[in-house]
């Protein structure tokens, strides 16, 4: 009898000669295909994302053969390893529950040894869609750099060893991370995915548009030269090195890389053994002194905030910013992307002052699924609603209270767009068309959190909808963005108006127009959603709580 066969609550006896990895690789099919199991939806996005995947792969490996003989051939090859390294250390901390396997954690009450548990779970990592892409990526890759029969030996052992490496990353960083991930103080570390995600999409936006005019790959050789040494990407590099007839740097390439694995496994197995063996925080009492802490609501910036219920609900939703760690991903990636995109053009040049105004698109979506946020805490604010008033206002201090952050932002991204085009003139139109589309977004924001409210869930760092309210969360926030636009047309007709009418010295009047039209939608928007809001008060709760 073996893990899986094994009756519920009854305890898994040893198996002579019986090893874990049969085990594990079953226990991953079976987590594959129960998965599948669940929904229609399910098993047409694995499908779409594996249909994909292979296009990709194909392509890519073509690609690769195509750049066989040319001479930057092994400088794409070992960048490419090294940028499909980096994903995979990422990966698990972006999404640490789209796996079940990921999570040793749930081995821990088994009779199980770390080190035959690493084995079976190594092996058993390599069953998936993205074992099979960078399987594929370092075939392609030997292909495009091996010319004679050494490097085709050298190539036979890079391809596995690369996919080991990369695998052996992931596991180790998930291992060492699990309860970081999973805890409510370290899930604090999405904020710092966020963040990652947001810079690191944009500079490489800005590298490939550098590389562009930098004159091809030629401009990344000295940066190959220092990749082809680092694990796994060196093990790409011997093969080009054989190809060259450099055996004994071939050699010292692939050691690297061989060192790299065992010292994952061994920082794996190090991780394991401290994760099983170990108390988490749940089982350690953390008793804080209460004393002291009367008054603390009203301190600090909370002590400008407005008295009664207006000022209660602002510092709360200020509180789930600092507090919660997926609102505080959310704005702090928000905030990010919002400051990066209009600046970094306009560093390059190729960007517009009106680029800024990305920064309020991306801060008025955090008006969106107000409720949702509240989770099954919500019942909570529905006992204090009783009345179109009471909804009024809730929703209107938790607008205000995104004001406090929005408005000075929005200012400050559009005065550094600006001062680094140097176009000062448009800067109040610009600013002023921000203050139109944060007030429509607020408007649609209120609107759609009464209409379509859907769930976040708790129990996984990165899950942002329960299963079965996708619908409804691309409903409101795309549904919203289409609103939000269509609300803005009258200051966007304007400002069009005056370029094309060649009235540039009146763009100062969008500032004016801008913030007045904006603050008149968003306080209709609320206005618009407080009836909804009191009316459907149950509906609203049972679909925040399902998470």
């Amino acid at each position: 009898m073996t893990v899986l066969d094994a009756p519920a609550g009854s305890a898994v006896p040893a198996v002579p000669g019986q090893g874990l990895t049969p085990v594990f690789v079953r226990l991953k099919l079976t987590l594959l295909r129960n998965g599948l199991r669940q929904s229609s939806g399910r098993r047409a996005a694995y499908v779409a994302s594996l249909v994909v995947t292979v296009l990709l792969t194909a392509g890519q490996v073509a690609g690769l053969i195509a750049l066989r003989g040319h001479a930057q051939a092994g400088t794409l090859v070992v960048l490419l390893a090294a940028v499909v390294a980096v994903g995979w250390a990422v990966m698990p901390l972006f999404f640490p529950s789209g796996d079940e396997t990921l999570d040793p954690s749930r081995l821990v009450m088994l009779p199980l040894r770390p080190r035959p548990l690493i084995g079976a779970l190594l092996v058993a990592s390599l069953i998936g869609i993205g074992p099979l892409f960078t399987a594929a990526l370092a075939f392609g890759s030997v292909l495009a750099v091996a010319h004679g029969v050494a490097a085709v030996l050298f190539g036979v052992v890079a391809v596995p060893l690369t996919l080991l490496v990369c695998v052996a990353l992931a596991r180790s960083v998930a291992t060492a991370n699990i309860r970081l991930l999973t805890s409510r103080k370290g899930r604090d570390l999405a904020v710092l995915s966020g963040l990652v995600i947001a810079v690191g999409i944009q500079f490489v936006n800005f590298g490939a548009q550098r590389l562009g005019r930098a004159g091809g790959l030629s401009s990344l050789e000295p940066v190959a030269d220092v990749v082809r040494w680092l694990p796994p990407a060196s093990a790409l590099g011997a093969v080009g090195s054989a190809s060259e007839g450099a055996y004994g740097a071939a050699l010292v390439q692939l050691l690297v890389s061989v060192l790299a694995l065992g010292g994952l496994l061994w920082l794996w197995q190090r991780s394991l053994t401290k994760l099983m063996t170990s108390p988490d925080g749940s089982t350690i009492a953390a008793a804080e002194p209460s004393a002291g802490r009367s008054g603390a609501d009203r301190s600090g910036l909370f002590s400008l905030l407005p008295e009664g219920r207006t000022g209660t609900v602002m510092r709360r939703s200020l509180r789930y910013v600092v507090r919660d760690p997926k609102t505080k991903a959310s704005w702090v990636t928000a905030l990010a992307i919002g400051l990066i995109v209009p600046v970094l053009n306009a560093v390059q040049g190729s960007g517009s002052v009106y680029f800024a105004c990305f920064a309020a698109g991306m801060l008025g979506m955090q008006m969106y699924n107000q409720f949702g946020q509240d989770t099954s805490a919500f019942w909570m604010v529905a006992l204090s609603v009783s009345s179109t008033r009471d909804a009024y206002l809730e929703l209107r201090a938790r607008a205000l209270a995104l004001l406090l952050i929005t408005l000075p932002y929005t200012v400050l991204v559009t005065v550094v767009t600006a001062a680094v085009l140097g176009d000062w003139a448009a800067l109040p139109g610009v600013m002023g068309l921000s203050f139109a589309l944060l007030g429509a977004m607020l408007a649609t924001g209120a609107l759609a959190s009464a209409m379509f409210p859907y769930s976040i869930p708790q129990d996984g760092a990165f899950k942002n909808v329960v299963p079965g309210q996708a619908g409804l969360a691309w409903i409101s926030i795309l549904g919203g963005m289409v609103a939000s636009a269509v609300l803005s047309a009258p200051v966007i007709g304007l400002t069009v108006w005056l370029h094309v009418a060649d009235r540039q010295d009146q763009l100062w009047l969008l500032l004016p127009v801008g913030a007045v039209y904006g603050a008149f939608i968003g306080w209709l928007g609320v206005r618009l959603a407080a009836p909804r809001t009191a009316d459907r008060l149950p509906e609203i709760l049972a679909a925040v709580s399902k998470g």
